[in-house]
C-alpha cells in the first residue's frame, strides 16, 4: 500500500512528540477548547467548515448561550436555529446539525455515540467531522483530515497527488491511522489542524518556525510552496438577479421563504428573480414575475443598490429596487408582510441582510406607509 511506502524511514514517535509538544505550548485559546463536551466540539467543527476561526468565535459563543445542550438544540424551532446561524452561510450545515441532534436525542438518549459507524450515519456527518469529534471529545484515534491537514501532510510526505480527488483524501486518512498518537489522539489531530492554520499556510509557509520541519520532505527538497497539488475550479457562472423591497400601504415589507431544498433552503428573502434576456426591462420582468408567482401587483421605483454575492459555483449580480404593493394579495406561510420589529426574527442570507441594511439607511431606519 502506498502509505507504507511513504512511511518508510519516517520517525513516527519523534514526530508525535515534536507536534504535540508544540501544540501544548502554542495552541490558541478558543472557546470550544474549554472542555471536551462532545456537543460543543461537534457544533464548533460544523461551524468551522468553510469558515475562518475568527468569524466563528462570536457565533459559537452566541449559539451555545442560546442552545447550551444537545437537548436544547434538538427541541428548538427551526426558524430560531436558522436565525442563530444567520450570517455564517452554507446553511445546509445547520439544517443537517439540527436534524442530527434530533436523531441523537431519539436514538441514543441524547448522548452522542462514541462509535464511528453510528456517529457517521447521522445527518450531515462526514469522515472529517466524525474523526474530529471522536478524537477530540472521546480520545479515539480516528483520522480527521480536512484541507489544512491535507496541505500539511502533502508537504511532510511529499505527496504530489491532487488533493481534490477522493482517493488522495483516503491516502491521507490511511497515513494518519499509522502515525496518530494512541495516547493523545485529541492533541495530535488538533495540532495538525493548528499547524496548517498558523504555520503551514497555503502561501508563504513559516517553515523556519515549524516544529516538525526536520520531518518535512518538501522542505528538505525546497518544494514546499509547490504543494499541495489541487486542480483549479472551473469558471463560476454569473447570474444577474433583480430584487425588490416592497412596502404595503401600512409600511410593512414583503418577504418570501425559499423552498426546503437547494441553495439557501428555508431562508427568507426579498422577492427576486433572474433577469431574463429579451425585450422587457428589468422592472417589467420583475413586476411580471411578482404578479405571476405571488399574485402581487407591484409598482417599482428606482434601483437603490447593486451588489455581488459569490457562492462556490456561481455569483449573483443583484440589482435591488424599492417599490410599493398596489392592491391586495393573499399571504401564506411562505409569503408574508412584516413590520419593523418582526423582520428581525427571520433568518436571511447574507446578501439579503445587506439589502435590508442598505434599505434602512436609505429610509432613515424607519418604516413609512406610502
Amino acid at each position: 500500500m502506498k502509505e507504507q511506502t511513504l512511511l518508510g524511514g519516517f520517525a513516527i514517535k519523534q514526530f508525535q512528540q515534536d507536534l504535540i509538544g508544540w501544540f501544548e505550548k502554542e495552541q490558541r485559546d478558543l472557546p470550544w477548547r474549554k472542555d471536551n463536551d462532545p456537543y460543543k466540539v461537534w457544533v464548533s467543527e460544523v461551524m468551522l467548515q468553510q469558515t475562518k476561526v475568527d468569524t466563528v468565535i462570536p457565533y459559537f459563543q452566541k449559539f451555545i448561550e442560546q442552545f447550551p445542550t444537545l437537548e436544547a438544540l434538538a427541541e428548538a424551532d427551526e426558524e430560531e436555529v436558522m436565525k442563530a446561524w444567520e450570517g455564517l452561510g452554507y446553511y445546509s450545515r445547520v439544517r443537517n446539525l439540527h436534524a442530527a441532534v434530533k436523531e441523537v436525542k431519539e436514538q441514543y438518549g441524547g448522548k452522542i455515540p462514541a462509535n464511528r459507524e453510528q456517529f457517521a450515519k447521522l445527518k450531515g456527518v462526514g469522515p472529517y467531522t466524525a474523526g474530529a469529534v471522536l478524537s477530540i471529545a472521546y480520545g479515539i484515534p480516528e483520522p480527521a483530515v480536512d484541507g489544512n491537514v491535507m496541505r500539511v501532510l502533502s508537504r511532510i510526505f511529499l505527496v504530489w497527488e491532487d488533493i481534490a480527488k477522493t482517493g488522495t483524501r483516503k491516502l491521507f486518512e490511511a497515513i494518519v491511522r499509522q502515525i496518530i498518537s494512541r495516547e493523545n489522539p485529541s492533541y495530535f489531530n488538533q495540532a495538525l489542524m493548528e499547524l496548517g492554520a498558523l504555520i503551514c499556510t497555503p502561501r508563504n509557509p513559516a517553515c523556519l518556525l515549524c516544529p516538525v520541519q526536520a520531518h518535512c520532505r518538501a522542505f528538505a527538497e525546497g518544494v514546499q510552496t509547490e504543494l499541495p497539488v489541487k486542480t483549479k475550479k472551473t469558471n463560476v457562472k454569473q447570474v444577474p438577479i433583480i430584487a425588490a423591497v416592497l412596502k404595503d400601504e401600512n409600511g410593512k415589507v414583503l418577504i418570501h421563504k425559499r423552498g426546503s431544498e437547494g441553495l439557501l433552503a428555508n431562508l427568507w428573502e426579498f422577492p427576486n428573480c433572474e433577469a431574463a434576456d429579451g425585450q422587457a426591462s428589468p422592472e417589467e420582468r420583475l413586476e411580471a414575475f411578482l404578479k405571476e408567482q405571488y399574485g402581487v401587483q407591484a409598482q417599482l421605483g428606482q434601483p437603490f443598490l447593486a451588489l455581488e454575492h459569490a457562492f462556490s459555483h456561481l455569483i449573483w449580480d443583484i440589482t435591488v429596487y424599492d417599490g410599493k404593493i398596489a392592491g391586495k394579495f393573499t399571504e401564506t406561510e411562505q409569503l408574508k408582510l412584516v413590520g419593523e420589529k418582526e423582520i428581525e426574527s427571520y433568518a436571511f442570507p447574507v446578501s439579503h441582510q445587506r439589502i435590508w441594511e442598505e434599505y434602512k439607511q436609505k429610509t432613515g431606519g424607519l418604516f413609512h406607509p406610502f
